[in-house]
């Protein structure tokens, strides 16, 4: 029997808008599988039941209007929202409860969602797995012996486990596709200036923005709408075109020009080991795109000086937390590493940093110029335990963290936007997924080959490789979590 769960967030808000469920009856049901499921998964790190039913019951006396009506989401714990425990994943803000809501709730609540929480994420979202201090890890609903990526972690186990439709999130290094990846979900990193409340453009190097994460491409494709739209473009560098996303997802599939490469910036730098099941999928996924029409092309792609430019406006953006040394005694060791290191810098470095990334945004671009798309591998690595990544040596969790997602962080220096989607299952069964990265402005692109990948990939299910597999269509609910 199909349960709400099972409906893509967009056949679950078709179910809303004609009354055949209510606000209510849909987030009871999410609560519920919350209470039943999350103690073994450590998605949610505050669930505010209350306040999400009484927002459900006002929503169910009023008529369906805006693009989320009645639909549940959680807030990243980096999101203040108002009179909501709001921790940035760290002992040093057990306590906080902001009384003013940032803007990336507040646009979804005026779309009409219903917040059921804070999802887990690391302390200050500074890394790629999602562990801290003051709750439990964020684990992969697939194999929860493995962790779930971070640091949009605790948002993507949410969808990945049917404890949420969609989710909001944000995006530094890959703290959305890295996650996505690990759980076998979508997730898309927007363009730098998409969207209007995070675009990226007043950070170190233009490096974090806000983004969606569902268990489809057309649910992602919705909720990247209602990001787009929320607020006015306050920036004269906002990303270039218009148009509704989720038409994207539908759209019939020009013939595209893909360039396939297995490069990584890190390369020079690190031992890059990329795992036999990535490059499968990659192999997968060029020839579905073939199949369909596309014209796909490897392309040797050489960055460079690319580790000390990153790790530079990395440690930066670290340092402008306003941490005393008895606070950086209570954080995380990474974290006070990067930010101690971050404050050895000199102005000089930090200014050649900077203007390296320029350089590195525009060599990248050119690279990818004779492309619509460019198709890398999401992750290096399989999803690795709960306590792999080194928790005292910061260095070396850092190098294991660069290992593990390769691909992600020269995506966000160079401004351009991304989509992850599983294509094929390892030989355990879990799903691995690609990375789609479009053109300056080039979401929907990518949101449409995204779109067709899923489809083509169906059509070989049979084969035994893909099947069980979301392919940014169908649900990938685990069915231990079910």
């Amino acid at each position: 029997m199909t349960e709400l769960h099972d409906l893509t967030a967009n056949e679950q808000l078709v179910a809303l808008r004609a009354r055949e469920v209510s606000p209510v009856e849909l987030t009871r049901h999410y609560l519920d599988r919350i209470m039943r499921l999350d103690d073994g998964l450590g998605a949610f790190v505050e669930v505010t039941a209350d306040a999400a039913l009484a927002r459900a019951a006002a929503l169910g006396d009023e008529a369906p209007e805006g693009a989320l009506w009645g639909l549940p989401f959680a807030d990243k714990d980096l999101v203040p929202r108002a009179g909501v425990p709001t921790r940035f994943g760290s002992r040093l803000h057990q306590d906080f409860v902001p009384d003013a809501t940032a803007d990336q709730a507040a646009v979804l609540d005026e779309a009409g969602g219903i917040s059921l929480g804070k999802t887990n994420t690391p302390e200050f979202g500074l890394t790629g797995y999602t562990e801290t201090q003051i709750a439990p890890p964020a684990r992969d609903p697939w194999t929860p012996i493995n962790g779930a990526g971070g640091s949009s972690g605790g948002a993507a186990t949410a969808v990945a486990a049917g404890l949420l439709p969609l989710a909001p999130a944000s995006d530094g290094g890959g703290s959305i596709r890295i996650p996505a990846a690990t759980v076998g979900v979508v997730g898309i990193k927007p363009s730098r200036g998409r969207v209007p409340f995070a675009s990226g453009l007043d950070s170190p190097g233009g490096l974090p923005v806000a983004g969606p994460i569902a268990r489809t491409v057309a649910d992602a494709a919705l909720l990247l709408d209602v990001q787009v739209a929320g607020r006015r473009y306050s920036y004269a560098t906002a990303a270039p075109g218009a148009g509704l996303f989720l038409n994207a997802a539908t759209a019939d599939t020009a013939s595209a020009r893909i360039g396939v490469t297995t490069v990584s910036p890190w390369d020079d730098s690190e031992d890059i080991r990329l795992d036999p099941e990535a490059s499968r999928a990659v192999d997968v996924a060029t020839a579905l795109l073939a199949d369909a029409g596309h014209g796909v092309d490897r392309f040797d792609w050489r960055p460079r000086g690319y580790a000390e430019l990153f790790t530079t406006i990395w440690r930066t953006s670290a340092a402008r937390m306003n941490l005393s040394d008895a606070e950086l005694e209570l954080v995380e060791p990474i974290t006070a590493w990067l930010v101690r290191e971050g404050r050895e810098l000199t102005g000089a470095q930090v200014l050649e940093a900077l203007a390296a990334a320029t350089v590195f945004e525009r060599e990248t671009i050119t690279a990818f110029a004779l492309f619509d798309a460019v198709l890398t591998p999401a992750l290096a690595l399989p999803p690795q335990p709960v306590g792999w990544f080194h928790p005292t040596d910061a260095s070396a969790n850092f190098s294991q963290q660069v290992r593990y997602a390769p691909y992600s962080s020269f995506v966000n220096v160079a401004g351009l936007p991304a989509i992850v989607v599983p294509v094929t299952l390892s030989a355990s069964g879990h799903p691995v997924s690609v990375q789609l990265i479009g053109r300056p402005g080039g979401e929907a692109r990518i949101i449409t080959l995204a779109a067709e990948l899923g489809a083509q990939g169906r059509r070989v299910a049979a084969t035994g490789c893909l099947a069980r597999v979301a392919f940014g269509v169908q649900s990938a609910v685990p069915a231990r979590v079910v």
